[in-house]
């Protein structure tokens, strides 16, 4: 795309956000976030009706091309994402996270893992059976990309749901963690499936210790990454006493922190959720005046809301670039059971364990494996996958599985943690 058409697509994305926007909050009233999916998964099912009927508009096509040309991959991994986790991190308390770190710990490696294996072992059951003779380890990278849920989507839900602050915590605290470490076992399994299935036979396949050293070189390595660029900004923004240096220094912070640690091959996600706690926790109380305080969160809520809007709306228009069939949806349908039911063993397990040693929020199981909510991340995911015979089913059943944890998972969890606390003071009146 040249420079016009780029500045004419952010031009016709922003507008159908603010429009989009102000149809949900006029009429729809729905948590902003899911109303902006179901608007445009709308549009784009609109779409596609007139293209059946009026075929020689040719609308489909071109709507279908202006989505092709979007990098959402590019667009959410390698920009979006960034702010988004540090927006999310800053409103954090890290307090709550250390006094929970077991539990976060725990649901954000163990559960990944188990929901991975999980999801990847049903699925390809279901694709033997129905005919799409998926590969063993080509159903593991789906799950692996399904498996971590997505901070953005966890926490503009938890904005709009009254959910106990324990609870909260281990939500937030997981989904901020979790889409890293899910990131590095993505990037290790596709790793392992492009080499088996490569035919000419010319690719290595990992070894054990190269598959560890690579999770403990992004997993760790971005953790200090983002300690040490976290404390740099922390100590600078303590030198300063100007609102508007103060705020440029989180953004610099922000991207700054993403570029390093792509060019290290670290975490850029754990790299940039350490450093939002940082300057979240320790970087408000200690190095900045109210005054700061009050413009660093309104600049980062902003940007978090009108990128959240953007996000949403391009994974309602997702849609339109899929390839469907008969088994496709089938397999796509039958990938959501399969995704709620992984991820509440995911969370049941870890959790069950622990509690041997330290009592949990009652009914926190049900709460945490139904608010865990899937988004634009495992899509961007799915769309990053090499071309090959796979991908279409992989990402259709990401999809469907994407769109349903937003609208029905993320209309429902009130409801869920209403019913859970009920029950939970039933039993013990």
């Amino acid at each position: 795309m040249n420079e016009l058409s780029i500045f004419t697509a952010a031009t016709i994305i922003i507008s159908l956000a603010a429009i989009f926007g102000y149809i949900n909050y006029k009429f729809l009233k729905l948590p902003h976030t899911i109303g902006m999916v179901i608007i445009a998964l709308f549009a784009s099912l609109g779409v596609l009706g007139i293209n059946e009927i009026a075929p020689q508009l040719g609308i489909e096509d071109n709507v279908r091309g202006f989505i092709s040309e979007i990098d959402f991959h590019d667009i959410l991994m390698e920009g979006m994402l960034s702010f988004l986790l540090f927006a999310g991190a800053l409103h954090v308390n890290l307090d709550e996270l250390v006094a929970r770190k077991w539990a976060i710990g725990s649901l954000a490696t163990i559960g990944v893992l188990i929901s991975t294996f999980l999801v990847g072992t049903f699925t390809w059951l279901i694709a033997s059976a129905i005919g799409l003779n998926t590969p063993f380890i080509w159903c593991l990278v789906f799950g692996s990309l399904i498996a971590p849920t997505d901070p953005v989507a966890v926490l503009g839900i938890l904005k709009s749901v009254k959910i106990p602050k324990s609870l909260v915590a281990k939500i937030a605290g997981e989904s901020l963690f979790n889409d890293g470490v899910g990131i590095v076992i993505f990037l290790i399994v596709v790793a392992i499936a492009v080499s088996i299935t490569d035919p000419t036979g010319q690719i290595p396949t990992p070894e054990v210790i190269d598959v560890i050293i690579l999770f403990c070189q992004e997993a760790l390595g971005g953790a200090a990454l983002g300690l040490a660029c976290g404390l740099i900004a922390y100590f600078l923004i303590r030198t300063v006493n100007e609102h508007n240096i103060e705020v440029l220094l989180t953004l610099a912070l922000v991207m700054g922190t993403y570029a390093i640690a792509t060019a290290l091959h670290l975490s850029g996600p754990i790299a940039v959720v350490i450093a939002g706690l940082l300057i979240g926790n320790h970087g408000k109380r200690f190095a900045m005046q109210e005054k700061t305080r009050d413009h660093v969160s309104k600049f980062w809520s902003l940007l978090d809301e009108i990128m959240n809007s953007i996000l949403f709306l391009l994974i309602g228009f997702e849609v339109l670039a899929l390839s469907w069939s008969s088994n496709v949806v089938i397999f796509a349908l039958l990938a959501i059971p399969i995704a709620l039911f992984s991820r509440f063993i995911s969370v049941a397990t870890p959790l069950s364990l622990l509690k041997l040693r330290k009592e949990f929020t009652k009914g926190a199981i049900p709460v945490l494996a139904w608010g865990g909510l899937k988004g634009g991340i495992s899509v961007a995911l799915a769309l990053s996958l090499p071309e090959g015979p796979y991908k279409s089913a992989i990402l259709a059943a990401t999809y469907a599985v994407v769109i349903f944890s937003i609208v029905f998972q993320g209309l429902t969890v009130g409801h869920i943690v209403r019913i859970s606390l009920k029950r939970v003071s039933k039993n013990n009146p």
